[in-house]
């Protein structure tokens, strides 16, 4: 399965899509092959999200084949010849050029302190973590953030647009791929030749236990690369803050339900998108009386996040040992 690119560099939203994964699993049951199939045979229905839905689906068609052939092998090899402090390195370096993108990016969306505490980071990871190949910062509680150049568009007021796939970019929006370009341009390892491959065969390879589970688990790949995506841009836009007006998911094919408010004349479609029940007051924000649903479904997340790590430690162990036995039988 292709990796989405946003999706491989938080491990709660990992964590989330398994969460997405296993609910469409237990939906489908053992049936879950010959729904795919109808799924893939059924005709594509325009969507307001996702308006270039039939192209999309063909460029998703064609970056999995891309993965399948040429990213997975590389990335599986890499794997194989690199011992994982030096993948754990390459991860941190490449994490702290990022963190250029994101100290602009804060000051640019006036989030002042929150950009003091990311210079801090930058600064402590280059110095003392040695060009950032060490995490230190985490350690001394300078945690990381994510904030690029179409997170900031947003803030500005600037509309999403319609949702896009594209070669080997992957998922991403209109006002986000135009977004890319001036992160590209602010990330130093641009102008290294080189840097950008490998950083790549990196993310691929850190993503691939995660991706072959939900590859498995999804009724509709495509649908739920979508709406994943969707949702944690959504997300990383309102800082972890549910917003109903920025909800703007396509999910009533896997959840139509309806909330009441306490506002009996009031009535809200809920799109849990991330199974979590969303209502909106008068004044905005989140009713009171779903605060506990939201409090079980974060320490959910962490539960799935501790599950993914332990799966991809796993994963690297079933691998080791299935090359080691076919050794040991060449020999």
């Amino acid at each position: 399965m292709y990796t989405p690119i946003y999706l491989g560099k938080s491990r709660a939203s990992l964590g989330w899509a398994l969460f997405f994964s296993g609910v469409l699993s237990i939906s489908g049951c053992a049936s879950t092959e010959p729904v795919r199939k109808a799924a893939k045979a059924a005709p594509v229905q325009v969507t307001p999200v996702d308006p270039y839905e039939g192209f999309n689906r063909s460029m998703y068609g064609f970056n999995m084949g891309m993965d399948k052939y040429l990213l997975k092998p590389v990335a599986d090899g890499y794997r194989f010849i690199t011992p994982n402090f030096m993948q754990t390195g390459v991860s941190n370096f490449f994490n702290n050029l990022k963190g250029i993108n994101v100290v602009l990016n804060d000051l640019l969306q006036g989030k002042f302190e929150q950009g003091a505490s990311d210079t801090g980071r930058f600064l402590t990871n280059s110095t003392i973590g040695v060009l950032g190949l060490f995490d230190v910062a985490s350690d001394l509680g300078l945690d990381s953030n994510v904030e690029d150049f179409g997170q900031t568009l947003a803030v500005w007021g600037v509309d999403q647009g319609p949702y896009l796939v594209l070669p080997l970019l992957g998922p991403t929006t209109v006002r986000d791929g135009g977004a890319i370009i001036v992160d590209k341009a602010a990330n130093p390892d641009t102008y290294v030749p080189g840097t950008g491959i490998l950083e790549g065969i990196n993310d691929r390879a850190n993503a691939e236990g995660a991706l072959n589970f939900i590859d498995e688990a999804a009724l509709d790949p495509y649908v739920f690369t979508r709406e994943s995506f969707l949702q944690y841009r959504n997300n990383l836009i309102n800082d972890g803050k549910a917003d109903i007006d920025d909800l703007d998911l396509d999910v009533d094919a896997a959840f139509d339900d309806e909330v009441v408010t306490t506002d009996s004349k009031k009535k809200v479609k809920s799109k849990p998108a991330n199974g979590e029940v969303s209502s909106q007051l008068d004044g905005g924000g989140i009713s009171p009386a779903y605060s506990p649903t939201i409090e079980a479904f974060d320490s959910m997340s962490k539960s799935f996040d501790d599950a993914l790590l332990a799966f991809e430690q796993a994963s690297a162990k079933m691998d080791e040992l299935s090359k080691k036995k076919r050794r040991f039988r060449r020999r």
